[in-house]
């Protein structure tokens, strides 16, 4: 695979001028203005040589390389960008049925409605039920979703790249960035992909080529909610600390698209629930979003915050289209497609500060996600612009990444958070209280409250011992609406090279057997919506973690759930993992 990011660049190096081609090997720091593309090797990996790199295709990614491309455009200026994306193919690993709201797109692509857009379908309807098990409650929509449109994400992302390539980025898929370079001033100089065909043994494959060094002047990284390189640098900068100061709080969405019966899909219609299934310590809800071509988009979010260690979000799923309001919108239907992600609920609260030596985090990295609409994209796509606008001004005239953070508060992105901040800590209060201070925001105080809520106890810490609940049990797969995890995996399209290294990596061992199966009932075969955690019994009959890293969704939620913290999610070999086409 490293071959095709050679043949990319060699392409790329034959199309600048000879001056730049006979140009020495540039030194481990920051690099002359509108240096392009260029190879030497070090340490024994080949290393490329941008302006600026990009780490991660999704909305953030790509709207901060369109941007700074227009930049240059506009100022008739040079300056080299490369997007690195781990899905085998740009829009792998997005997933979301999504209601788009266009207000960033406008901005950076203002007439993409007189193009070829994937954004076709208008929100026609916009409903908001209460479910109680068998009855589903009509109470006023708090969605406000007049002028946006029901998409494909991953639909968006393929066009957004095209885009991205006819301006002059090089994007390259199946590549993941696994290691972060620094200079000797502990200045962030790039990336690094991981080595290829490596065997689970440690030893080198037939295949085995070494990984690829990107180095930039400036790195934005854009890897989604819990990106991996992402959390080091928040963690190791203190950015957290530096930002808005809370930690970060999460949920996991289960989604799947399915095709209907012509008579009951209804292009652009919108439907939101709370309630049923999830109990009243549990915040969450559900969607259901009418997208083109018979399709529906059918998902429910589970905030990581839940106490009970019997939960299994998967399961709580199946059982949401068991309702009677669900199940006859199903029926006759064929489901298509399955997936999982988490994503940031923290809002205002959590923002980081997004500057490091060296470049920023944008979009959902950062957790830019406005929880009371459910929709991040546009935030993530204006937070990729301005970081390009500062990334410009960095390389161009000199100026301070910086430049990126106060921009961002005098954005309305922080206007738009700023107002939402209550919403998601107003649940720790329990369904109804939350519900009542939520209302109370928006009809009353209309986002000017003058207080600001504070989130609880981080997620992994909410998860109580498992002798304080009793087991739940979840009714069988029924095989045509509901279905058990094999199945639901094989519509994933997930796929890892099976002889590698695990990519899930236990920090002890022995966490598992000896803290998690007594005290928690093993959660770990639970909030994990692939089932790669499974307890199997050993000689002993005893129970033994097994780990089908092979199954992994890259959702994160082990990452995120786990107790103790005792499981670290790193980056496969690129081009692994799930492969969505249609959502």
């Amino acid at each position: 695979m490293q071959r095709a990011i050679r043949k990319a660049a060699a392409a790329t190096r034959r199309a600048l001028s000879a001056a730049a081609r006979a140009s020495p090997p540039p030194p481990r720091g920051p690099l002359a203005p509108g240096w392009g593309a260029t190879r030497w090797f070090c340490s024994g990996r080949e290393a490329l040589s941008y302006d600026v790199v990009i780490v991660g295709a999704g909305p953030a990614g790509l709207a901060a390389a369109i941007r700074l491309k227009q930049l240059c455009r506009a100022a008739d200026a040079d300056l080299s960008v490369c997007v690195l994306e781990k899905g085998s193919e740009v829009g792998a690993h997005v997933l979301s049925g999504n209601v788009f709201e266009p207000r960033a797109l406008d901005e950076l692509i203002p007439k993409w409605r007189q193009e070829d857009s994937p954004i076709r379908v208008p929100v026609s309807s916009d409903k908001f039920w209460l479910l109680t098990k068998n009855q589903a409650w009509t109470l006023p929509s708090p969605f406000d979703n007049k002028g946006n449109y029901v998409i494909s994400l991953s639909q968006l992302v393929r066009w957004m790249a095209t885009k991205a390539e006819e301006l002059g980025v090089e994007v390259y898929p199946g590549f993941a960035a696994s290691e972060i370079l620094y200079d000797e001033n502990q200045i962030v100089t790039g990336v690094a992909t991981n080595d290829v065909g490596i065997a689970k043994d440690g030893t080198q494959r037939e295949t085995f080529e070494a990984g690829v060094e990107l180095r930039g002047r400036i790195t934005l990284l854009a890897e989604g909610c819990r990106g991996s390189l992402s959390e080091k640098i928040i963690r190791n900068h203190k950015l957290r600390e530096r930002g808005q100061g809370q930690h970060q709080t999460y949920a996991l969405g289960i989604k799947e698209v399915w095709e209907i019966e012509e008579g009951k899909h209804k292009p652009g219609s919108v439907i939101h629930t709370v309630g049923w299934p999830l109990d009243t310590k549990t915040y969450g809800g559900s969607f259901l979003y009418h997208l083109d071509d018979r399709q529906l988009a059918i998902g429910l979010v589970v905030a990581l915050n839940y106490r009970n260690p019997f939960l299994s979000p998967y399961d709580e799923f199946q059982k949401f289209k068991q309702h009677p309001a669900v199940r006859k919108l199903l029926e006759g239907g064929t489901a298509i497609q399955y997936g999982a992600r988490t994503l940031n609920e923290g809002g205002f609260q959590s923002i980081p500060y997004p500057v490091f030596p060296g470049g920023a985090i944008i979009g959902c990295s950062a957790g830019f996600l406005n929880v009371p609409k459910i929709k991040g994209t546009h935030t993530a796509m204006k937070s990729g612009m301005l970081a390009a606008e500062a990334t410009f001004k960095s390389l161009v005239e000199g100026s301070s990444m910086e430049l990126y953070w106060e921009n961002l508060k005098k954005s309305w992105i922080w206007e738009e958070l700023h107002k939402a901040r209550n919403y998601r800590p107003a649940f720790e209060y329990g369904f109804i209280p939350g519900m009542a201070l939520s209302a109370l925001e928006r009809y009353i105080f209309k986002g000017k409250s003058p207080y600001t809520l504070k989130h609880g106890r981080p997620d992994h810490e909410a998860t109580d011992t498992a002798n304080l609940h009793v087991p739940i049990q979840y009714p069988k797969p029924d095989g045509q609406i509901t279905f058990d995890v094999p199945t639901s995996l094989y519509r994933s399209n997930t796929n890892h090279e099976h002889d590698q290294p695990p990519h899930l990596h236990l920090r002890d061992p022995i966490i598992p057997e000896r803290v998690n199966v007594p005290l928690y009932a093993g959660p770990e075969s639970r909030y994990c919506p692939a089932r790669v955690y499974e307890y199997v019994s050993d000689e002993k009959g005893d129970p033994k973690l097994q780990i089908n890293a092979q199954n992994c969704l890259h959702c994160k939620a082990c990452d995120i759930k786990d107790p103790k913290q005792n499981i670290e999610w790193t980056v496969p070999e690129g081009g692994g993992g799930p492969g969505y086409t249609v959502m």
